[in-house]
């Protein structure tokens, strides 16, 4: 009995509460025999609580797990301390050398081993189109599925030389999906045809390279598979297409199972069984215990009963034995810390990313020695839920040293990342009162305050810059008058950047 409860074990991936291993993560993982562990940014605080958390636990459970977390880089780190912030995907596509990407995924391997990481889910492989994107945005390499493709296996295979394992996300691509699958259930109406041609070219490479894991996404691919079903349960896609037709041997991962896409489809426990059906090797439940305790109950009984084949669930055990089996220690190259070229490499990067969305004015420039306003969100209101560098999250201080350089002492003026009204009042009445005006606006498609933030400031502002700081959609909704600036992301490697260039154009 204990066999078999550790065979199905094998193939759950849970995450913990928070920073520190309490009596009921240790049961957890003891009665589920779960055999991975995914990072999140409420887990990490120091790299020593760090370290202590997963010698401690797999201390208690006398057994080794393999240890994930989703390093993308940009606006998605979990593990903010000892490793180096590298600018968004987009950023890295726009700025056009493979070498950046090589060297960024060997720099972040380094640090991710250091920290006791086996699997890094990265890169992006999504492409995107002209059809907004509210989840993939900056988190691609861009439009042209053949730069996705060269930064994406250059960068796959700079982690793995560096000794971490790649997970390409999200097979078969959605970059055009019109939700976020987080909070809702996307349908993508792509033929085979239309995903061959743009979305599933970085894939295929990948597979090609040698990739060691790959993730699926959730959406609804109504043309790819009639049953309508979502992506992560579909047996013609994840099996007979990734597994079969393209002959894929690595480990394939399911995306977050606790997210809402599957949630309004179905129970936790219905879907990690249907996901195991459909292919998938490790299956992700992320969040809460229940849900965590619920998937490991459907999935032993499923495999007892033989819902889940048991030739197929040997083998799915086998491959996840395997990618543990590349690592046998948990710490390697050291003491945590940053490699000393990765912060040049970033900076270099994000230099090259910025990119002039809209001309605007030919005098914005000389409207900067008079009285200058900057607006600028509060991004420390967002560090208990993501990564936020202190240096960004101490706003005005930033501001000032950023702008200092040139001479510029700016009046800024802070709002929320969804603006309110008394602070949008605020702003307009600031910019209507300076001769330049720069706004660094988050993100005004989802969010209905920052268009309007952005429309105040665009009728009041005598001259107006905006830099764009999330997906580079918003660049549509700028007036002909404004200039319109990008490095794709809001690291401080990306603002230093964007600041010196519209500072020194």
């Amino acid at each position: 009995m204990a066999d078999f409860e550790d065979l199905v074990g094998e193939r759950l991936v849970f995450g913990l509460r928070g920073p520190k291993l309490t009596d009921e993560d240790i049961r957890l993982f003891r009665d589920t025999r779960a055999g991975g562990l995914i990072l999140y940014r409420r887990n990490f605080e120091t790299p020593e609580q760090h370290t202590r958390l997963l010698t401690d636990l797999e201390s208690d459970l006398g057994r080794r797990l393999i240890v994930a977390t989703d390093h993308e880089g940009g606006r998605i780190v979990m593990l903010g301390g000892a490793t180096t912030i590298f600018p968004d995907n987009l950023a890295a596509g726009t700025a056009g050398e493979e070498t950046f990407a090589y060297r960024q995924g060997l720099f972040e391997a380094r640090e991710l081993r250091r920290l006791g990481v086996d699997v890094n889910f990265a890169p992006v492989l999504d492409v995107l189109t002209d059809r907004y994107s509210p989840n993939i945005g900056i988190r691609s390499y861009g439009k042209d599925p053949r730069v996705v493709t060269r930064h994406g296996i250059a960068r796959i295979k700079g982690m793995q030389k560096g000794g971490v394992s790649a997970c390409a996300k999200h097979f078969p691509g959605k970059g055009h999906s019109p939700l976020d699958a987080h909070l809702r259930l996307p349908t993508i109406d792509s033929t085979w045809d239309e995903m061959r041609a743009t979305h599933l070219p970085p894939f295929v490479a990948a597979v090609a390279e040698g990739v060691d894991c790959l993730m699926t996404s959730h959406p609804v691919y109504p043309n790819l598979d009639p049953e309508r079903i979502p992506a992560t349960f579909s047996r013609r896609i994840v099996n007979d297409h990734l597994r079969v037709e393209m002959g894929f041997s690595g480990v394939i991962v399911s995306d977050d199972l606790e997210m809402g896409a599957i949630g309004e489809t179905c129970s936790i426990g219905h879907a990690v069984v249907q996901a195991a059906v459909a292919g998938h090797d490790l299956l992700l439940v992320c969040h809460t215990e229940p849900a965590q305790r619920a998937a490991a109950a459907a999935l032993t009984d499923a495999c007892r009963s033989g819902a889940v084949a048991r030739r197929e669930h040997d083998a799915a055990v086998e491959r996840v034995r395997r990618l543990r089996a590349r690592r046998p220690t948990r710490f390697e190259g050291g003491v945590p810390a940053a490699e000393p070229d990765a912060g040049p490499l970033a900076r270099a990067m994000a230099t090259r990313a910025v990119t002039v969305v809209a001309p605007g004015r030919r005098d914005f420039r000389r409207a900067l020695n008079g009285r200058v306003a900057v607006v600028f969100p509060r991004f420390s209101d967002l560090a208990p839920r993501i990564t936020i560098e202190p240096e960004i999250a101490a706003e005005t201080v930033y501001v000032a040293a950023a702008f200092a350089p040139a001479g510029v002492m700016p009046e800024t003026r802070l709002v929320g990342i969804e603006p309110t009204d008394e602070e949008i009042a605020r702003a307009a009445e600031l910019a209507a009162g300076c001769d330049a005006t720069v706004l660094f606006l988050f993100d005004a498609h989802l969010y209905a305050t920052n268009a309007r933030l952005l429309t105040e400031l665009q009728a009041r502002a005598r001259a107006l810059a905006v830099v764009l700081l999330r997906d580079p959609y918003d660049a549509a909704l700028l007036a002909p008058e404004v200039l319109g600036i990008t490095a794709f992301g809001f690291r401080k490697c990306q603002l230093d950047a964007v600041i010196a260039r519209l500072l020194h154009a």
